[in-house]
């Protein structure tokens, strides 16, 4: 039996990373997410409900109490782009 690829996802979202590697292979397990945004947690955890979501700004995170893993994902600010930003990009 082969080991689990431990990732942890960083700038997490909602979740897209975590869903694009546990679709492709079920070795992958996410061992670590994060995000500032309160309703992203929300979903995330509605998502992936044995996620260890840590919510708040990764500079104020120890980097002790991130656990060791394989892969980092870090995903990329979509605000900018998004309704919510109002599109007005960088």
């Amino acid at each position: 039996m082969s080991k689990n690829i431990k990732f942890i996802d960083l700038f997490a979202g909602t979740g897209a990373f975590h869903k694009a590697f546990i679709n492709t292979d079920k070795r992958y397990k996410c061992v670590f997410s994060n995000d500032l945004c309160k309703n992203a947690k929300k979903i995330y955890e509605l998502n992936f409900p044995e996620s260890q979501f840590v919510l708040g700004n990764l500079n104020d995170i120890k980097i002790s109490s991130i656990p060791k893993h394989d892969i980092l994902c870090g995903g990329f600010p979509c605000q900018p782009f998004s309704l919510a930003g109002q599109k007005k990009r960088f």
